[in-house]
C-alpha cells in the first residue's frame, strides 16, 4: 500500500521481547515516553546493527533508507533516525510514537531528515499529545514534517497511509539528488 509502484526495498524487523500481554516489544513499557533504559539500549543497539547489515546486504546506503514505524516502532524509527552519532536516513515515518527519553540516548536534531507522523485523537496507549511535541521539536530543528491525526484509538488510519504513498513519491527524487551530488 505504501509503495504500489515498487519503487523501494521494504523489510519490517519485529521487536525483540515477548511480554505479556502479547506481541513483540522493542523494550519494556514502564512509562510512556520513557523506555527502559536496559530493553531500549539493547534494543537500539540491535537494530542499529540489523540496519547495518541490511544496507551491506542490499547495497542501500542509510542516507537512502526511510526508516518507519508504528507505537514502539515509532519510538525506535525516532532513536535509530535522530539518535547521535547514527547515519542520517532519508526520511522517517512515525506512527502512534514519541520521541524517547533514556539515561544516556543522546539526540542530533542538526538536519533532520522529513518526517512523517501520524496518530490517532483517540489513542488511549500513547496519547497524541506526544506526537504533537514530536512534531514541535522536529518544526523547531528545521524538519520538514508531514503531520496528521485521524479520529481513531492506537492504530493507522488506511487513508493517511495512502497520502503517505503520495508523500514517498515526493520524497524519492530528493533521496536520488542527495546521493548523486
Amino acid at each position: 500500500m505504501l509503495d504500489p509502484e515498487r519503487r523501494f526495498v521494504g523489510a519490517t524487523p519485529r521487536g525483540p521481547l515477548s511480554l505479556p500481554p502479547g506481541g513483540a516489544h522493542w523494550y519494556v513499557v514502564q512509562e510512556i515516553g520513557y523506555p527502559d533504559k536496559q530493553t531500549f539500549d539493547a534494543s537500539y543497539e540491535r537494530a542499529g546493527a540489523w540496519l547495518a547489515a541490511f544496507a551491506e546486504e542490499t547495497g542501500i546506503p542509510p542516507e537512502q533508507t526511510i526508516i518507519g514505524g508504528f507505537s514502539q516502532g515509532a519510538v525506535m524509527t525516532y532513536a535509530l533516525g535522530l539518535g547521535q552519532g547514527r547515519p542520517r536516513p532519508a526520511a522517517l515515518i512515525a506512527l502512534s510514537g514519541f520521541i524517547p527519553t533514556v539515561e544516556g540516548f543522546e539526540l542530533d536534531l542538526s538536519s533532520p531528515p522529513p518526517v512523517a507522523i501520524g496518530h490517532g485523537t483517540y489513542d488511549p496507549v500513547i496519547s497524541v499529545e506526544w506526537s504533537r511535541r514530536a512534531k514541535e521539536q522536529l518544526e523547531g530543528a528545521g524538519a520538514e514534517v508531514l503531520y496528521r491525526e485521524y479520529p481513531l484509538p492506537h492504530a493507522i488510519d488506511p487513508r493517511f497511509l495512502a497520502e503517505l504513498s503520495a508523500w514517498l513519491a515526493e520524497v524519492q527524487p530528493r533521496i536520488r539528488a542527495s546521493t548523486a551530488e
